[in-house]
């Protein structure tokens, strides 16, 4: 917090010297700024970014909204909680944004979280994970798209309950995001399986795996299945040692995320197969919504959607359908123009909850495989997010009164 405020002061008092308190609003435009890890993360968020953009184009093509155009101004954090905090400023201050969105990391999330409601703007938190966002971290001005970490574990549980294994073993990484999906993990399958036993854990810096050791280290503990919230580089390096290693021979392995084309389309062939996940078969989703964006995104991209895709234009979606029902950008307006928002996505309607912010966008779970030489998700379903929320009172009691 400390680091924060310090932050915030040294950029709020350049910004109030050189620009001032005031906010004009171009007479044709709604100025909408976003924040997010670009460089850091591209695999997921170039396209994150062409979903935003592909909405943003479609909704400006239609008029706009309250007969206004929406204009994106993007900046990178460098996937630095520090710097997320200068560029909102300098979003804010400067380019007199109505609104900011974004981010990837849990922990550049909560740092906008917590900007949001010291400097009185409304933030859409598009992919951070983490649950503090939405419950011991939340404020008014925050409401957050994507399903939460508790969210997609609590879609995994059950499936990992039916494999009836008792020694689990656990690997993620070592930041808010892996500590709160281990946590939740354990906590869940204990309560529907109470004899099980976690016998290791493995936690590495996110970025800077020792596949090798870690996964000696989970094989020597003999475990029966194992729980992974590993992605990205990470996950690419512990399957390939997992592999040498034998590591998953005859032992299941239950894992966030790893569905997702960000993350098991650059394994190919090592793709594991028979892993429960959660994630995004893009392939084989029939709806009419999903079918329509999916024939939208590759008009434009020649290219097929992933995750982000759907995030990002999901994102996109909802403000300018925030925007409308708030029949104004003034921020009290649009805290109330969200709460109980309904957005048509590429996955159906979903709803910003009023009672924690959080919307009810779920995910698919399902099994990995392999087809002509690629990972793939087979026997998958859809899991609507709002079957997975905890009840109202449990909220009540984790997330401070606004």
């Amino acid at each position: 917090m400390k680091t924060f405020l310090s932050t915030l002061t040294r950029v709020s008092m350049l910004s109030a010297a050189v620009f001032g308190a005031g906010h004009t609003l171009a007479a044709d435009t709604i100025k909408l700024g976003e924040i997010n890890s670009y460089k850091a993360m591209p695999a997921f968020l170039d396209p994150y970014k062409k979903g935003w953009g592909l909405a943003l184009e479609e909704i400006n093509a239609q008029g706009g909204v309250l007969g206004k155009q929406l204009e994106v101004v993007s900046r990178d954090d460098n996937a630095n909680p520090g710097d997320a905090i200068r560029v909102a400023e300098e979003l804010r201050a400067r380019e007199q944004v109505d609104m900011i969105f974004g981010g990837f990391l849990s922990n550049t999330g909560l740092a906008l979280t917590d900007y949001a409601k010291q400097r009185k703007i409304v933030y859409l938190a598009a992919e951070p994970l983490t649950d503090k966002m939405v419950w011991q971290n939340g404020n008014k001005y925050t409401y957050r798209l994507r399903p939460s970490t508790y969210m997609q574990v609590a879609m995994l549980v059950p499936e990992a309950v039916k494999l009836h294994k008792k020694r689990w073993a656990l690997v993620y990484p070592n930041y808010e995001y892996g500590q709160s999906a281990v946590e939740t993990f354990k906590k869940l399958l204990k309560a529907a399986q109470p004899d099980v036993e976690f016998v290791n854990e493995q936690a590495s810096p996110l970025g800077k795996i020792d596949a090798g050791a870690v996964s000696q280290a989970l094989a020597d503990s003999k475990p029966d299945a194992i729980f992974n919230a590993l992605f990205g580089a990470d996950l690419g390096k512990f399957v390939r040692e997992g592999n040498t290693r034998n590591l998953f021979k005859d032992v299941k392995v239950v894992s966030l995320l790893t569905g997702e084309p960000e993350y098991i389309d650059p394994l190919g062939a090592e793709a594991p197969t028979g892993w429960v996940v959660t994630g995004y078969p893009w392939y084989g989703i029939e709806t009419p919504e999903h079918k329509a964006f999916f024939k939208a995104y590759e008009d434009k991209y020649h290219d097929y959607p992933r995750a982000g895709s759907a995030v990002g234009y999901s994102a996109m979606k909802s403000i300018a359908a925030a925007i409308s029902k708030a029949g104004s950008t003034d921020t009290d307006k649009l805290i109330a123009a969200f709460s109980g928002l309904e957005v048509d996505m590429p996955f159906g309607k979903i709803t910003y909850r009023a009672q924690d912010h959080q919307s009810t966008m779920g995910a698919f779970v399902g099994e990995t495989g392999l087809k002509d030489g690629k990972g793939v998700m087979t026997s998958f379903h859809y899991v609507d997010g709002a079957s997975v929320q905890p009840s109202d009172d449990d909220v009540k009691a984790m997330r401070p009164q606004d």
